[in-house]
């Protein structure tokens, strides 16, 4: 997949509203739970769903709060597969509230 330009990038992070650009090379949201093992449950699903999809996010467990941030190494930057996963990502964290 080809980077992203900056004006893409803009673009698709308004699809993903809870998601921030760092760094200019990377997308972040911390996600917010009631329970800790709530948090456990959606990392083993975020694992699950990037170990298919070969595309990895750093994951940081703060006890009920977890925070996820991607890129593209081989691209050097932001493409669309991280905007895809990070809309795969939200619809888990959904999943796991209504849960």
């Amino acid at each position: 997949m080809e980077k992203l330009s900056e004006q893409e990038i803009q673009e698709q992070l308004a699809t993903v509203p809870k998601w921030k650009l760092t760094e200019e090379k990377w997308i972040e949201r911390k996600y917010r739970f009631q329970e800790y093992l709530n948090g456990i449950e959606f990392v083993q699903m975020v694992a699950n769903l990037s170990e298919k999809a070969n595309h990895h996010p750093f994951i940081s467990i703060d006890y009920k709060l977890v925070t996820l941030k991607i890129t593209s190494w081989h691209a050097k930057g932001l493409t669309a597969l991280d905007f895809d996963l990070a809309n795969k990502y939200d619809e888990l964290f959904l999943q796991i509230k209504k849960g």
